[in-house]
């Protein structure tokens, strides 16, 4: 085990604060942001060398802050958008963020001290299992998740239909981890005049690092070539499938923020959804389908019939109820489902319970529902108001609201014979929602979303680049009904096809190719969803337990000795 004791003082800390402080920044500008709209994702490769360098230099004091800078700073700069939402919000998800980190900083520490050899290996393990861990409690919040910077490479995304994103994820994360792990054996050797002999030295000596590790370099780049391979392979077996029949889809995008003005806003937004509808009908042939976004209609269909307290409001519903019902095509569209929460209670809005929901309108009724089934932490889900009242009170009192939670992953079916399932905005982010669709039977995926308070396109061309792997994971293509963008198709390869300016008015057509799993099979990662991210999770903890273990014994076999 490593000696415990560093040499530490100031100008180590200011050049350790600065390398992390820009290794966040770089990071960051790998996905989509406010520099590289499309991200620069060649920069996730080595954006983290430096993360690892310092962890391993520095001392354990430093490390927990370390940890909490890091996360700050990276989730600031990755997601500076949410100040739109609320001056809140672009403070709680770095907060939450850097206090994991904390954590993720501590292990990655631990395995630098427990493994004096090849802890880069542990390290990329660990990492791994905090991304899976970090998106599976209550505040889980997958966006910055490393595989992600890569959506637009195509060739290197293709294993997420057997790993998910957390093979990519380890992919990406153990070379750098053993750059930095080399860096550390440098700082033994002796100083080196001039910027040649200084590369000669560096490159010299990464070749005999190299030599001492074959057997892992091997492996590594075997592994590697056959994930690349099977990108080629696969990329060109999907484009070259022939799919079951291809569904016409018109999506209309009314780009307006559907919460805001009450009655009189929702009106306006229905009159531009509407007309757009029968606009996009009158011209295009042999629709089948037309795509609302999420809540594009705010006022609930279930309470305002079944109360019609608010006659205004009730008036408005039939108009849409009508109007969804009479057209020659189903129309599917996100609309709030309210329920009576006290029975003995008044009639009133205070006494609702919510489901954010979508509603498929087909052959003159409402034909099903779905209830979204993981809810966007603090904005629409806190339940921790007895444990901590004063931030949930904090919440309410900058209108922040609750829906409840759907329990069922429902897979629709219209008379075309098209079976598609519709995760809610922020459920597309998680692979095994998805997955679990396309168990169910799914053979389309078709996202329903509202992003159009973040303000930014770039709050939505994350949303979409994370989108991409979950048509990937599963096979199956995605079209993606939005507020104001990223309205697109994304093919089986994760391919974004046509998307319709974001923050337009307007409608589009989408030939969906659709591949059903009676012909098409279901893939590995569908079947065993996020098991395989459980698998690093167990074998971390593992790591770290036989490192501990180890570490106490040797300690008390030298005592015995003396």
């Amino acid at each position: 085990m490593r000696s415990l004791k560093k040499r530490h003082n100031l100008r180590a800390i200011c050049l350790e604060v600065v390398l992390l402080l820009a290794s966040a920044f770089v990071f960051a500008e790998s996905f989509p942001g406010f520099i590289f709209p499309n991200g620069l994702g060649f920069l996730a490769f080595f954006a983290l060398v430096p993360v690892f360098w310092v962890i391993r230099r520095t001392t354990w004091p430093c490390v927990a802050f370390y940890g909490f800078l890091y996360g700050f700073v990276f989730y600031v700069c990755f997601n500076y958008w949410l100040a739109t939402f609320h001056p809140l919000a672009v403070l709680i998800a770095p907060i939450i963020k850097g206090g994991e980190m904390i954590l993720l900083f501590l292990a990655l520490k631990a395995c630098t001290v427990l493994f004096e050899k090849r802890a880069y290996l542990a390290e990329a393990v660990v990492f791994v299992a905090y991304y899976y861990l970090s998106q599976s409690w209550f505040a889980g919040y997958p966006y910055g998740n490393i595989a992600y910077a890569i959506y637009r490479y195509g060739v290197l995304t293709q294993i997420a239909s057997i790993t998910g994103i957390w093979g990519i994820d380890f992919l990406m994360l153990l070379p750098q981890a053993y750059i930095a792990e080399y860096l550390e054996t440098r700082e033994t050797d002796g100083p080196v005049a001039g910027l040649i002999p200084k590369l000669k030295a560096l490159w010299d000596g990464f070749r005999s690092f190299s030599r001492r590790y074959l057997p892992d370099v091997i492996v590594y780049g075997v592994i590697v070539l056959a994930s690349v391979i099977f990108g080629i392979a696969s990329m060109a077996h999907w484009k070259a499938q022939e799919p079951d029949h291809n569904w016409r889809v018109i999506t209309v995008q009314h780009s307006a923020d559907s919460w805001k003005g009450g009655l009189r806003t929702y009106t306006t937004n229905y009159r531009n959804l509407s007309y757009l509808t029968l606009e996009a009908l009158d011209q295009v042939d042999d629709a089948d389908m037309v795509i609302w976004s999420e809540t594009a209609f705010v006022p609930s269909v279930r309470w305002h019939q079944t109360y019609r307290v608010d006659t205004e409001t009730a008036a408005l519903v039939d108009e849409f109820v009508n109007f969804g019902t009479s057209l020659p095509v189903p129309l599917l569209t996100g609309n709030p489902e309210g329920w009576i929460d006290d029975p003995e209670g008044p009639i009133t809005l205070d006494n609702c319970l919510y489901y954010n929901t979508v509603i498929l309108f087909d052959g003159g009724e409402i034909k099903e529902t779905y209830r979204k089934q993981h809810l966007v932490p603090f904005t629409e889900h806190f339940p921790y108001e007895k444990q901590m009242p004063w931030l949930y009170n904090l919440l309410l009192a900058n209108d922040y609201n609750w829906w409840e939670t759907g329990e069922e992953a429902v897979v629709f079916e219209t008379d075309s014979g098209v079976r598609f399932s519709t995760p809610i905005c922020f459920e597309d982010v998680f692979g095994y929602i998805t997955a679990e669709f396309v168990k169910n039977g799914a053979d389309v995926i078709v996202n329903m979303t509202n992003d159009s308070w973040s303000g930014t396109v770039i709050a939505e061309q994350q949303h979409a680049a994370m989108a991409t792997f979950r048509s990937i994971e599963t096979r199956r293509s995605t079209v993606r009904g939005t507020n104001s963008g990223i309205t697109c198709l994304i093919t089986p390869w994760g391919e974004i096809v046509d998307p319709m300016e974001p923050f337009t008015k307007g409608w589009h057509v989408y030939d969906v190719p659709v591949y059903s799993a009676e012909n098409h099979g279901l893939t590995f990662y569908t079947r065993v969803g996020d098991n395989i991210a459980l698998v690093f999770v167990a074998a971390a903890f593992a790591v770290l337990l036989f490192g501990i273990g180890r570490a106490v014994y040797t300690g008390i076999a030298k005592r015995r000795k003396k």
